[in-house]
């Protein structure tokens, strides 16, 4: 029977998949493409599609983890391999059922990132802190900072059924979101993942030139698995289940 390799079920953190031996189906090339237009992005997906895998594969790009990339098409086509500062929020880490829940996930995340660059004094408003924390490590590092935002609507869908919190929640991202308006001169790269495009968030109206990838044709592929991926990466466990179910 042919040999069935190692599958990353429900690994969404790419150095894990990559040194744990795990089938990758490469998607770097879309790293290649992403760069070549200086723009914020935004990619929706359904849930379980493939997001926070590719943003983390982002994340350790931009860490110019050479390693990692190793026989991937990005390895190909670049040389410098630059390392700049990341700054990675997910908004999976809570269900946000009260008004507290979103300040204690943004308040953990800031302060991750303010050990690193060893700021010692902070504002009690979070958005303040995060326009610190981007140009604290834009001026420390000598390079512009990258941030990666995944399922920045969670905080919203979640709460969706009590209008009143999720006023306050809308309130509170409206306020962080638009320092990456103000901050722009400092930053690199933008990328942001969620289920869904909420108009009225000013992420949206405030961020210049917002590129919405999610329906185009060039990104299709982004995340998930093809057909055409399926029927060239996974021959070995096409054929293993061939033989097991006595089918050509």
């Amino acid at each position: 029977m042919a040999a069935i390799r190692k599958m990353p079920i429900g690994i969404q953190d790419f150095e894990k998949l990559r040194t744990g031996g795990n089938l990758y189906v490469d998607k770097t090339m879309y790293i290649e493409t992403l760069l070549s237009i200086d723009a914020p992005y935004f990619l929706g997906r359904p849930r379980r599609f493939g997001k926070s895998l590719f943003l983390s594969t982002l994340k350790y790009y931009f860490q110019g983890r050479k390693d990692l990339f190793e026989g991937l098409y990005i390895s190909t086509v670049e040389k410098e391999w630059a390392e700049y500062p990341v700054i990675y929020i997910t908004f999976n880490k809570a269900e946000y059922q009260d008004a507290d829940a979103l300040k204690v996930v943004l308040d953990a995340t800031l302060n991750e990132y303010e050990k690193q660059w060893k700021i010692v004094d902070k504002c009690s408003m979070l958005s303040v802190r995060f326009d610190q924390l981007i140009k604290t490590a834009y001026q420390k590092s000598g390079r512009k900072v990258v941030i990666l935002i995944d399922e920045y609507d969670k905080p919203l869908l979640s709460s969706m059924q009590d209008e009143a919190l999720n006023d306050k929640i809308r309130s509170e991202l409206k306020g962080f979101y638009s320092v990456l308006k103000a901050a722009d001169e400092s930053l690199k790269f933008v990328f942001l993942t969620g289920v869904t495009k909420f108009s009225k968030v000013s992420i949206f109206s405030d961020l210049n030139r917002l590129n919405d990838i999610s329906m185009l044709n060039n990104y299709s592929g982004i995340c998930g698995i093809s057909e055409r991926e399926l029927l060239r990466d996974f021959q070995p466990e096409i054929q293993a289940l061939a033989e097991k179910q006595q089918l050509d």
